[in-house]
């Protein structure tokens, strides 16, 4: 490292409308250094991280890059001075190819200034294919699901050639095997002498690829640590002022399944899915990005068509065309993209949390009680943690993790009997994932069945009761939590790629359990 560093931010504030965001921050990073950024949600860093990259501009403080002092006022300048971000929330446009987005004004020319599309088509593609996505430059946007969507989101950072990287939460939505594929990316990088500064909630993670942590509290740096000295208790210790369980699973009284599904199969994905959830169990359903698990979700609760096989809720087959249709049987879906499905960003937290029983807290002339719906909302408020000013807050201004709380809320006041969650705490902080890990027990020992779909390893394997192991639409593994091992389900998970779909009618998956035999 050299001993001048190559950003240096000193004594940084910001303040929004009734919040202190920042509080005399410093913070630097070095060339061809990978530094780790953590803290709870509304800790401060994506603030940071936004008046870096030109979003927001500083109350107070000084910005040092490359040895001359700066103060970015648009993404654009900040782009040309050597700095590329790569935000929590994807910023690509739908309707534009892969390759536009990466290069939008930054396209390759010909001769009198006119885009070269095939050159860009092919930069594009190369610069994928060394991130490990085989992802075709003239795809739109919107014909990708999220994690290619993130894939194209970190080629069109990598593309300006940046000498500093900001990567806010950039593995939330990948599959391991994607985040293994940006790992070797950031070690080339660092090879090459970029410095990135990498946020994330996935501590496991930060140990694995980066040289030091510093760790934010209540908008203010609290430390800095080699990893080599930042144990996990450490680090969550420093993070949240206390001791945390992450995964708080208390023993439930399981019993009689109140979710079958038998030899269902859909237009796209799933195929001869038959399993079972009980009432006061915790069902995880593992597998890659695309594997097929969310496809089985919208199957089950009406959004897409099934064409074979039936769904049965507590022992009786049910008819379910449409996600009204689930409620009404008493199946609640946190989906996996809150803020697209979950939440109406644009309305409260009272209107989000209701917005599901309108017909039940409604009177004869369809006016809502707002009583009801205020009694309602502050129980799950009350119940939930929820920390809002109060339940006329636009859910837009909340934090992710309370944003997520009130997609529970929206769900739970429903009193659903059976409870699937599409990745459930993706993208909120440590202590804000220990409490839903603990409302899942909670609701669990209630009786609601759960079904939980997770890309993070340590969550299955935590809260799990019993994991069902999908692959390319099918189901290749079963193991029950005294069986539970990470390196048979991801095996099971990789089953059908290593044989190879094309050819494969049945294969042989072992475990722990024994051999399961899984036929097409």
């Amino acid at each position: 490292m050299d001993k001048q560093p190559l950003l240096r931010m000193e004594h940084i504030s910001k303040s929004f409308p009734g919040v202190m965001a920042l509080d005399d921050v410093e913070f630097e990073v070095y060339s061809g250094e990978i530094l780790g950024f953590l803290g709870e949600n509304g800790a401060g860093k994506s603030t940071l991280i936004k008046i870096l990259s030109g979003i927001h501009s500083k109350d107070r403080g000084t910005i040092w890059f490359n040895g001359r002092m700066i103060n970015p006022h648009t993404p654009h300048e900040a782009q040309h001075l050597g700095i590329s971000t790569i935000h929590q929330e994807l910023a690509l446009v739908p309707y534009l190819s892969v390759a536009e987005n990466i290069f939008l004004n930054n396209e390759p020319r010909r001769a009198l200034g006119l885009v070269d599309f095939r050159r860009m088509n092919r930069q594009a593609e190369e610069l994928l294919h060394d991130l490990g996505a085989e992802i075709q430059g003239r795809q739109l946007i919107r014909e990708l699901n999220v994690a290619a969507q993130q894939m194209v989101e970190i080629a069109k950072a990598v593309s300006h050639k940046a000498s500093l990287i900001l990567m806010d939460e950039p593995t939330s939505a990948l599959s391991s095997r994607e985040v293994e594929a940006l790992f070797a990316l950031i070690r080339r990088l660092q090879e090459k002498g970029v410095a990135i500064v990498f946020v994330s909630h996935r501590l496991d993670e930060v140990r694995q690829i980066v040289d030091r942590v510093i760790i934010m509290r209540d908008s203010r740096r609290v430390g800095s640590l080699p990893i080599a000295a930042a144990s996990e208790e450490k680090i969550i210790r420093m993070m949240v002022g206390r001791d945390v369980g992450l995964f708080p699973k208390e023993v439930a009284e399981i019993r009689e399944p109140v979710l079958e599904v038998r030899h269902l199969s859909g237009q796209r994905g799933p195929k001869n899915i038959s399993l079972t959830v009980r009432k006061g169990e915790i069902v995880g359903l593992a597998g890659l990005i695309g594997a097929g698990r969310t496809e089985l979700v919208r199957l089950i609760c009406g959004v897409d068509r099934l064409t074979e096989g039936e769904v049965l809720i507590e022992g009786e087959p049910v008819r379910i065309k449409s996600p009204a249709d689930a409620v009404k049987h008493g199946i609640g879906w946190i989906p996996e993209d809150r803020k697209l499905h979950g939440l109406v960003l644009g309305m409260n937290v009272q209107e989000n949390t209701t917005m599901t029983i309108l017909q039940r807290i409604s009177n004869l002339l369809g006016a809502v009680r707002q009583t009801e719906a205020k009694r309602i909302s502050s129980h799950y408020v009350e119940t939930l943690s929820i920390l809002t000013p109060s339940l006329t807050q636009t859910v837009r201004n909340l934090s992710g993790g309370n944003q997520q709380k009130v997609v529970l809320a929206k769900w739970l006041s429903t009193e659903p009997k059976l409870l699937i969650m599409d990745e459930p705490t993706r993208g909120i902080d440590i202590g804000a994932k220990a409490e839903v890990h603990a409302l899942m027990s909670r609701l669990a020992k209630q009786g609601i069945g759960i079904l939980m779909i997770s890309s993070e390893m340590p969550e299955i394997i935590g809260m799990s009761d019993r994991v069902i192991v999908m692959c390319q639409g099918r189901i290749t593994g079963e193991f029950e939590r005294g069986k539970l091992d990470q390196e048979e389900i991801m095996t099971c998970a990789t089953q059908f790629l290593s044989v190879g779909s094309d050819t494969l009618d049945e294969a042989e998956v072992v475990s722990e359990s024994g051999a399961h035999k899984v036929e097409d």
